[in-house]
């Protein structure tokens, strides 16, 4: 089902106020109304209806955890939402350790006068991510803050999962040859919240890549298994600032070709009018992938057979020399360094 047709059959109740205000953070009446109405009803499952202070899993084996924040700007954008992006941020997460995300926690910092309403539409769409990514949310926090010292809306998820039982995502397992894989066309996300942000008129709307990846890494570890040695969502700093940081703690050299980097022709287009290189553009709902040799055209195969993941390709290599670094190789022949970003090219992106 798509998020449209989602939305219809979670019609807003009707609530006494039209705003958060302090008064929803201080744990009385007007808390325990916003919960139940707005976050219990909508969110039910059997962990969080005991409306406890944590909750009680039960979990066999290793487990992988993870945590993050989100504190994007806007909080509504083409494709999502911030509620929406908190889910698949760290289901991501959960998922690039090569585990199969179980559950969640959910906090919110609600600045004062945000619209009940806005509220809401972020609650679905934290419901429907969450079912769409197979997760339960199962405990939570909510704290309202003065005017103006927040921004609206910010959320703190955390993600625990098990480990797949073929899983074997280390960094120590990279070889030389092993090819990298993108998941999809990159650069997406980025320039979606940048032309809502600044106001920016396309032919093509940009709709932000925001998914659950949890499905598609599950594929490939039931039919791969440790063949893939590595999973890595190319989130803040883009694909550039990922294959950097893993190039460094693998002491190898990372080669990329250009023309195999998938990049949609609107983001492309768009990228080279605002002097944005798409490797430095945030992404969320992409993966890179390093495999071996053997098993890439199959993986890339696999992976078209989906939507999110139509666009996949063989992007690169491992190589021993050039300890550290990343190149790319252009359609010419000639090689460039793709270096560790510096500082922020769009702030406040997830």
């Amino acid at each position: 089902m798509n998020k449209s047709l989602f939305k219809l059959q979670c019609p807003a109740p009707k609530f006494d106020f039209d705003i958060i205000t302090l008064a929803h953070g201080s744990g009385g009446l007007l808390t325990n109304q916003l919960l139940e109405t707005g976050v219990f009803e909508l969110l039910n499952n059997e962990y969080l209806d005991k409306h406890h202070d944590g909750a009680f899993l039960e979990l066999n084996g290793k487990i992988a955890f993870s945590t993050d924040s989100f504190v994007i700007s806007p909080i509504e954008f083409p494709g999502g939402d911030i509620g929406e992006l908190a889910v698949n941020g760290t289901v991501n997460d959960v998922a690039m350790c090569g585990a199969i995300p179980r559950y969640l926690s959910l906090s919110f910092i609600i600045e004062e006068g945000l619209e009940i309403s806005k509220f809401w539409d972020i609650i679905v769409s934290i419901k429907y991510a969450a079912e769409k990514s197979d997760v339960k949310v199962v405990t939570g926090d909510t704290k309202v803050v003065d005017k103006g010292k927040g921004d609206k809306i910010y959320i703190n998820t955390t993600g625990i999962g098990i480990m797949h039982p073929k899983a074997g995502i280390d960094i120590s397992n990279i070889k030389r040859g092993d090819k990298i894989i993108v998941s999809n066309s990159i650069a997406t996300h980025g320039i979606a919240i940048l032309s809502v942000r600044e106001g920016l008129q396309f032919e093509t709307q940009i709709e932000s890549d925001t998914t659950n990846l949890n499905h598609l890494t599950k594929e490939l570890l039931d039919k791969f298994g440790d063949k893939i040695h590595l999973f890595r969502d190319p989130t803040r700093g883009g694909v550039a600032a990922t294959l950097n940081e893993i190039a460094g703690e693998m002491h190898k050299g990372i080669i990329l070709q250009d023309q195999q980097i998938p990049v949609l022709p609107q983001v492309k287009a768009a990228c080279e009018i605002l002097g944005l290189d798409p490797l430095y553009t945030a992404n969320e709902g992409v993966f890179m992938c390093f495999v071996e040799p053997g098993i890439a055209n199959e993986v890339v195969n696999t992976l078209r057979q989906h939507e999110e993941s139509k666009n996949a390709a063989v992007i690169g290599e491992v190589i021993d020399d050039k300890k550290g670094k990343v190149l790319i190789t252009n359609p010419m022949g000639g090689k460039r360094v793709v270096n560790m970003p510096v500082g922020e090219q769009l702030p406040r992106i997830c």
